[in-house]
């Protein structure tokens, strides 16, 4: 047929039905419908577009036109049912293939990072989403005040973002336990650079957590439980910064390896603050305030909405019970040390 750009059997008896509608005015039967939908499925399933199938349509169209005087009306009205039957199947099949294809990257996600399958097999369904499991790679995970999934609008307006600034670079971004995650090569760091600005503007101010490089298949497990742990460690200590890198904190993850002895050390250096008048939560957050800001006695003043003086006698009680001096260089770091861990073993909310 010519102009005609389709395979014909999608087609198949098109121009019969066409001709007998124009003939008798009749409108098409449920079976006829149903079986143009189907042909618009299996028409999206083999690949093609539907700008070409349409075009095609309407080729077969014209040179089916009835020569009837009168049955123009009838043969418009039937074109129009047989097209929109067909697109009807053709985005059924579309809106399968698409909850297949999510259905599909759920379940990898969680074999991926789970280590619930065989890494061979695994690594073989990593490229089909872009990812050569050989390689190194680091994960981004993202925390907004509300849990995400796939089809939410906020992990959509985050891939259209990395899409248009970076196209196809073997990126994975999803969603898993609320989270929006990013998967890029480990020699990429400008992708989750820029996954974590978009993700922290889209979430109205979430924290987005980075995980170091790792190379091969438990690599990025490895990386996505530091990115996580990091997110943890950023609730504990009143982290402020949006953007975290597990670089950057190692020295915690340090810190706690060893609880006993931090919970040791905790109750050791600050455990008589317990007998201040008030209860030690006072003194705990001046010692707090006091490091955060390098010791800069103003600084922590204005940071607890206290005068300099009463912050001076707080930081003299805190010496006068424990011995120890937080002006004192020789003593800053034990203090120190001891008011993290605090904070991370949530004493004194937590006994220790």
């Amino acid at each position: 047929m010519k102009g005609q750009e389709i395979p014909e059997q999608y087609l198949d008896g098109y121009a019969q039905l066409l001709a007998d509608v124009s003939a008798t005015g009749r409108r098409l039967t449920r079976a006829e419908l149903e079986t143009r939908r189907a042909l618009g499925e299996q028409a999206a399933e083999a690949g093609h577009g539907l700008r070409t199938l349409v075009n095609g349509h309407l080729a077969a169209t014209r040179a089916a036109w009835p020569d009837t005087p009168g049955s123009a009306d009838s043969a418009l009205a039937a074109v129009q049912q047989v097209v929109d039957a067909f697109a009807e199947g053709y985005e059924r099949a579309q809106h399968l293939a698409v909850r297949q294809e999510e259905a599909a990257r759920r379940e990898f996600i969680d074999d991926l990072l789970h280590g619930r399958s065989d890494l061979g097999h695994l690594a073989e369904r990593a490229e089909r989403f872009g990812l050569r499991l050989s390689h190194a790679h680091a994960v981004a995970v993202a925390q907004g005040p509300t849990a995400y999934d796939e089809s939410a609008p906020v992990p959509r307006q985050v891939e259209r973002s990395l899409i248009a600034r970076f196209g196809d670079r073997s990126i994975l971004l999803t969603t898993k336990d609320g989270r929006m995650l990013c998967i890029a090569p480990g020699d990429q760091d400008e992708v989750l650079t820029h996954f974590a600005k978009q993700a922290y503007a889209a979430t109205d101010g979430g924290h987005v957590a980075i995980g170091r490089a790792q190379p091969g298949t438990g690599g990025v497990v490895q990386s996505y439980k530091e990115a996580l742990n990091t997110l943890e460690l950023a609730e504990r200590l009143d982290l402020d910064d949006p953007v975290l890198r597990a670089a950057d904190l190692l020295v915690y993850p340090v810190l706690t390896r060893d609880r006993q002895a931090m919970a040791d050390l905790v109750l050791d250096t600050l455990g008589p603050l317990t007998a201040a008048r008030g209860g030690v939560q006072p003194l705990l957050e001046t010692l707090t305030a006091y490091f955060d800001c390098g010791c800069v006695a103003a600084e922590a003043a204005r940071r607890l909405s206290l005068s300099v003086r009463a912050l001076t006698y707080r930081l003299e009680r805190i010496h006068k019970l424990t011995g120890a001096n937080p002006a004192d260089p020789a003593h800053r770091y034990m203090l120190q040390t001891a008011v993290i861990g605090a904070r991370l073993l949530d004493w004194p909310t937590t006994e220790l």
